[in-house]
């Protein structure tokens, strides 16, 4: 058996620009050891039930992502963090799939790497909340509603940390408002961001 998951076919199988890219990263992925399942619409890769790396595409580019890719050598510089306030992930990004083929060794040692990460356990060190931005519409609301602080602070720290990133990012203070607006019954849920 070639390890591939056949629920997944659909996924490599679909006319899209990244095809013969995805094909490849599959062929390469799998040949590690990994195991294939879909997770958030995209081909992921886990280990003993543990996410390794994940295939995606996007517009200019398709990537390879290492969920704790900050925690790789990457001897040959290609790791790139995604924006400033991704803490752990790091991909390898491609524009066709001959820079997959030139690449294949490199790639089977950075997986190889990563699964190494998790047999061990190794954990990423994050940033705690405390050290990311709480727009000031956010503190009053919390400082408002007592019910909103304490369902807030149940979240997990990522929950947390997705709620502060996602609102601090809005530029005027209106929509930051509308924004937390919008996302306090989830809050108060105990629902993420995206969940």
């Amino acid at each position: 058996m070639n390890g591939e998951n056949p629920a997944l076919d659909f996924y490599f199988e679909k006319d899209q620009q990244w095809k013969k890219a995805f094909s490849l990263l599959r062929t390469i992925i799998l040949s590690c050891g990994l195991e294939e399942t879909l997770k958030w619409g995209q081909a992921c890769y886990t280990f003993n039930g543990t996410n390794v790396v994940l295939i995606h595409g996007f517009k200019e580019y398709c990537a390879l992502l290492f969920f704790k890719g900050a925690l790789l050598k990457d001897t040959n510089g290609i790791l790139i963090q995604q924006t400033k306030n991704v803490q752990a992930a790091r991909q390898i990004r491609f524009t066709n799939a001959n820079e997959i083929t030139k690449l294949k060794a490199t790639l089977k040692r950075y997986i190889y790497e990563a699964v190494a990460i998790e047999e061990a356990g190794i954990k990423v060190k994050l940033k705690a909340v405390a050290a990311f931005d709480m727009p000031e519409e956010f503190a009053q609301a919390l400082k408002k509603n007592a019910a909103l602080k304490k369902a807030f602070t149940a979240l997990t720290p990522g929950r947390q940390r997705g709620y502060l990133l996602f609102f601090a990012q809005a530029k005027q203070s209106q929509t930051r408002v509308t924004r937390i607006e919008k996302n306090i019954p989830n809050i108060l849920a105990g629902k993420g961001l995206n969940d």
